[in-house]
């Protein structure tokens, strides 16, 4: 990781070609150190970050005020620092009879300003620091059992804002009291420096503190990883399943096999949260999953893996057949190997890929993937957990095309089945996520919170709809978004987004049939359509004159509604 010096250094470099990101950062302490920090580890990211940072101690100032600097700036998101050593003078000038509600009443404080930013930037996402715990030693280790002590007050507040944060769409923690508790006080803060300049933390801390800001923004941006590619022999377990045989791999409570289990139990948690796991080994196929299908001791099984690919090709050929068959962008795989040829292979071949450099002790796999927090997210949806078996199943589907020699016949053997209906309650977080998680296929790259998805429904002047497909081998569920606005005399497709699992097979033709009747019963008679491009989504440049609408140029289309001839599909 870059050092604080070389972070500043970023600064005097070329940022012109990097895609712009406007930020704000206000807050009780001095930031202008950190500012620089953030400045120059969104270089780092591969951004150009536009910022606008408030003078010390202006927060009220800067949030409360509709007309401050702060807002005329239009950041996309917003940093609120607060920190512990304000927050501890606050506390010492509370009654002590009124410090058992002194969380409470900082928590609302804190609402107030996110009502605010709420109020004056729509769609500005909000990104809060928590509190780094600190004790005054006051009551010593008595202070557990002290509901007005500080510490108690703190954790309290933590608590609370964690709380808060899960009802408040577009809010999202910046967890520093995780950073102090891995680093340590004395690495964590410089005293001088607080004392000299009110500034919270040590300058090297800055540079961790800006990455993990980082993630949080390169997660708003959509740049988040989807899938896992795992090696097996010295990955999964210890040993080579092919010499070792099912009884001499190393998996297990003894020995190193607890390390291999544990990492294990993690990937598994990562599935449940939504993260694809698939196998890339040299092995012979049916000797690869023996251990999947046979040993007791393993947590993952087979209906974990969405992919399985176990042959004597290279690595790279084969997860490039992996990336095709679950169809998502190669920068959002991770591949784990401890073979450092195979890794550095890899890299070659694949440049967009993660290739982290395991540890040589299995050991140390786990601590050393939790420190890269490879995995930041900005969502979370129920059905998350069963995307292993949506993509298990289009493995299955890729391998029955293969017995059709016309493409027309195996869609029609699909029996696809969709669902087109308005924005409902159950779907908010679902069509929020996809909008996070959807690049290539995107119109016009609008991302919307939840809150923003339910104000779109209640709006009268908005035609929403979502798209749910199913076929033989499974439900896709939630694949598609429509939004469209009304407006004088026709309708504009605001943005239209899809899930790249489901393209060429004749839903989009669905989509567009849907959307084109939707306008006509709305007694509409024009739509009008935009493609914005961007790095990602060339692949919809000319869907819509595909589709059958107007070119007009410049990305804008349109569409009669009354003329415009049904697209055949194969979706019923």
């Amino acid at each position: 990781m870059a050092s604080f010096i070389e972070l500043k250094r970023n600064l005097k470099k070329d940022m012109s070609a990097l895609p712009e990101y406007r930020f704000a950062v206000t807050g009780d302490c001095a930031t202008q150190h950190l500012a620089t920090a953030l400045r120059g580890q969104a270089y780092e990211y591969g951004m150009n970050l536009v910022m606008f940072d408030a003078d010390y101690d202006e927060i009220r100032a800067q949030l409360m005020d509709p007309s401050s600097e702060l807002y005329e700036h239009k950041p996309e998101a917003i940093l609120i620092d607060m920190c512990t050593e304000k927050l501890y003078e606050a506390y010492c000038m509370t009654a002590a009879e009124e410090r058992a509600d002194f969380a409470d009443r900082k928590m609302e404080e804190i609402l107030g300003y996110w009502e605010h930013i709420k109020s004056n930037v729509a769609g500005t996402k909000i990104i809060q620091f928590n509190f780094p715990e600190s004790d005054d030693r006051i009551f010593g280790n008595f202070a557990n059992s002290v509901g007005s002590s500080f510490l108690f007050q703190t954790r309290k507040l933590n608590l609370l804002m964690m709380e808060k944060a899960s009802e408040y769409a577009g809010v999202f923690i910046c967890d520093l009291s995780v950073l102090r508790a891995r680093f340590g006080d004395a690495a964590f803060k410089d005293n001088k420096m607080y004392y000299a300049a009110r500034m919270p933390y040590s300058t090297d801390m800055l540079v961790h503190i800006s990455d993990e800001v980082m993630k949080i923004v390169n997660a708003l941006r959509a740049k988040i990883k989807k899938c896992v590619v795992l090696d097996l022999d010295n990955t999964l377990w210890g040993g080579v399943i092919g010499d070792d045989g099912l009884e001499g791999i190393e998996i297990g409570e003894l020995g190193i096999g607890r390390a291999f289990r544990d990492f294990q139990l993690w990937l598994k948690e990562l599935t449940k949260r939504g993260i694809i796991l698939a196998v890339c080994s040299k092995n012979d196929e049916d000797k690869a999953k023996e251990p999947f299908e046979k040993h007791p001791d393993m947590v993952l099984k087979l209906d974990d893996i969405a992919c399985f690919i176990a042959n004597w090709e290279d690595k790279a050929s084969n997860i490039k057949k992996i990336r095709e068959i679950l169809n998502l962008g190669m920068d959002s795989f991770v591949f784990l190997d401890d073979n450092p040829f195979e890794r550095n292979l890899v890299k070659s071949m694949i440049p967009e890929i993660t290739v982290p450099d395991l540890p040589e002790d299995p050991a140390e796999y786990l601590g050393y993937l939790k420190s890269l927090d490879l995995f930041e997210t900005i969502s979370f949806a129920a059905d998350d957990a069963v995307r292993t078996k949506q993509y298990r199943a289009e493995a299955e589907r890729v391998k029955s095309q293969a017995a059709f020699s016309d493409y027309k016949d195996y869609l029609k053997d699909l029996d696809m089945v969709a669902y087109a209906g308005p924005f409902d309650t159950f779907h908010y977080p679902r069509i929020a996520e996809l909008s996070q998680r959807s690049n290539q296929f995107n119109l016009r790259t609008v991302r919307y919170t939840a809150d923003e998805i339910k104000a779109l429904a209640e709006d009268p002047s908005y035609i929403t709809l979502y798209f749910t497909l199913k076929d033989k081998f499974g439900d896709h569920g939630l694949i598609s978004v429509a939004v469209i606005k009304k407006e004088d005399d026709s309708a504009f497709i605001e943005n239209w987004f899809m899930s790249c699992r489901v393209l060429k097979r004749t839903m989009e033709e669905y989509i567009i049939n849907s959307m084109v009747s939707a306008v006509k019963d709305a007694g509409i008679g024009m739509i009008k359509a935009e493609y914005i491009p961007t790095a990602k989504n060339a692949m919809v440049k000319d869907i819509y004159g595909r589709m059958g609408f107007e070119d007009l140029g410049d990305g804008k289309y349109r569409c009669d509604v009354n003329s415009f001839a049904m697209r055949e599909t194969y979706v019923s």
